[in-house]
């Protein structure tokens, strides 16, 4: 699954969720505006950026790992020092390196020990929310990330349940889109119909990502479960970025998207923070795929 996409539209969806994993109050969340920033002389990028619109308080600089990589820490530190050159932001920073396992972070040395010691840089360990109640969408996409398949289907459920109490539409159409998201990565074989059945969330087909996806469905004579679980996962999560960053795309644009390998998907992803127009973007998809 490609976290580093995945959390970069949690923390931009749900505004609060670092704060909650930090462990700060919710409210300092609306200090704060959350963004992508690429280091250039590496070309390093950061999984988020909360900039704060007070002074006197630390920018925070996030990182998300989801596999055991000993030289973390030496990349971190790399961005970190190259960002506050290239940079220079006035106000103070702390490092937040968030671990999906204890076990995926890698023997400290030293000069990582002072910097936690002085609490320059803090570690979040998802895998402590498992199981954990709370009332935070944000944290229960988390701890379905991190269930099993078997764990899966139930805390679906338990989301779907929840949004059934949900009075504001946005919040239910950006949670049942992570919650499709989430199941096509850890159920690839499945469909969507398939997928819609695991969670009893009784308005889904009112909701804008399923209406589109019929209608594109209708459009290019396709039914909705044929394309590859896998690549229509990422699909799914490059569509909303895209739709963000430059607004409601166009069917023709938004179908090329969704033919696009698995492959080509990784390299958009990697690319789309670069893309600064719908121009750059329909460049890039002509550069880059057969249909030109």
């Amino acid at each position: 699954m490609k976290t580093d996409i995945l959390f970069y539209q949690l923390f931009q969806s749900f505004h609060s969720l670092l704060f909650e994993l930090i462990e700060r109050p919710i409210a300092e969340a609306e200090s704060y505006e959350f963004s992508s920033v690429e280091v250039k002389e590496k070309a390093f990028r950061f999984d988020g950026i909360f900039s704060p619109t007070d002074k006197n308080k630390p920018i925070y600089l996030i990182e998300v790992q989801f596999q055991a990589k000993p030289d973390f820490y030496w990349e971190y530190l790399s961005e970190i020092f190259l960002y506050l050159n290239q940079y220079r932001p006035e106000q103070e920073w702390k490092a937040i390196a968030i671990f999906g396992k204890r076990s995926y972070e890698p023997e400290l040395r030293s000069h990582v020990e002072e910097m936690i010691s002085c609490q320059r840089i803090q570690r979040v360990y998802l895998e402590d929310f498992i199981g954990r109640e709370t009332k935070s969408f944000g944290i229960g996409i988390i701890q379905l990330i991190l269930a099993s398949e078997s764990q899966a289907v139930a805390i679906a459920r338990q989301l779907g349940e929840k949004l059934e109490r949900e009075v504001d539409p946005d919040i239910q159409e950006q949670v049942v889109e992570f919650i499709e998201t989430v199941l096509v990565y850890k159920f690839p074989k499945l469909n969507r119909q398939e997928i819609e059945a695991m969670f009893t969330y009784s308005d889904l087909k009112q909701t804008r990502v399923y209406q589109e996806a019929r209608e594109e469905g209708e459009q290019r004579g396709l039914k909705l479960g044929e394309q590859k679980g896998l690549a229509k996962g990422q699909a799914t999560m490059l569509l909303r970025m895209l739709n963000r960053k430059f607004g409601q795309l166009t069917t023709r644009l938004r179908g090329r998207i969704n033919k696009l390998s698995v492959k080509q998907l990784e390299s958009l992803a990697e690319a789309v923070f670069d893309l600064e127009t719908i121009a750059d973007l329909t460049n890039w998809l002509q550069s880059n795929t057969k249909d030109k």
